[in-house]
């Protein structure tokens, strides 16, 4: 397996523990969908992946009928998605995606952590070069006859990995090849479970348990932030 795979098992034994936080989340994807292309998921395609998202991590009908609702409305504010880059104690390269409707909180809370936890917040660019920039999609396993023919089919859309997984068959690729995967798996009858992106380190760096703790107060303190959606390092788990 490659490092895609090696990447989504360290992060799957590091998912959000807290359901509300992850539906909070869904929630600020399905405004920002639905600003961008409107509360009709048949002509948004970004609105029905995220709809795939939220279904996936079980998060009620009823929950993401009123997130488009409320999104829907010209007085719901919008929100920004900003990149903040540095490093965490010891080196460790941090990207932080964030969504937010007050970007001065959220610049002021970010360095803040960065700052109490003996981390430096840079500057645009000064991490991102060592993260590769990738789309997934978890695919239905009953929805694919030959694993090695659709792999050898999607050759075309650059696809990195291919590799079968108890959630399904995931699938990763270049960023920029997500709405052409996402139109292909569609006109092919292929259910898509859930799909998103991912950063995933060039290189990393191992450390010893107690440097480990150091990186990690850092993580903790960002991923708690209700305006952090995602955060990748560059630590090996």
């Amino acid at each position: 397996m490659g490092r895609a795979f090696e990447f989504r098992k360290a992060r799957k034994m590091k998912r959000w523990s807290a359901m509300a936080k992850t539906f909070t989340r869904i929630g600020k994807d399905i405004v920002m969908a639905v600003k961008e292309g409107g509360p009709n998921p048949d002509t948004n395609s970004r609105l029905r992946a995220v709809i795939q998202n939220a279904k996936a991590a079980n998060m009620p009908k009823d929950n993401v009928e009123r997130a488009i609702k409320k999104a829907s409305d010209k007085d719901t504010a919008n929100y920004k998605e900003t990149l903040f880059e540095g490093y965490a104690p010891h080196g460790i390269a941090i990207i932080v995606e964030t969504a937010t409707d007050n970007n001065n909180r959220t610049v002021a809370n970010v360095r803040a952590a960065f700052n109490k936890c003996d981390g430096n917040l840079g500057t645009s660019g000064s991490v991102v070069f060592m993260f590769d920039h990738t789309c997934n999609f978890t695919l239905k396993k009953d929805d694919i006859e030959d694993l090695e023919m659709l792999e050898l089919e999607l050759i075309d859309f650059e696809v990195e990995e291919v590799f079968d997984d108890e959630e399904g068959v995931i699938i990763y690729a270049p960023f920029e090849q997500f709405g052409a995967l996402q139109s292909y798996f569609e006109e092919h009858n292929i259910e898509i479970l859930s799909s998103g992106f991912e950063r995933i380190p060039t290189t990393t760096t191992k450390l010893t348990e107690e440097q480990q703790e150091d990186v990690n107060k850092l993580l903790e303190r960002l991923e708690e932030d209700d305006d952090v959606q995602n955060v990748y390092h560059s630590m090996e788990e």
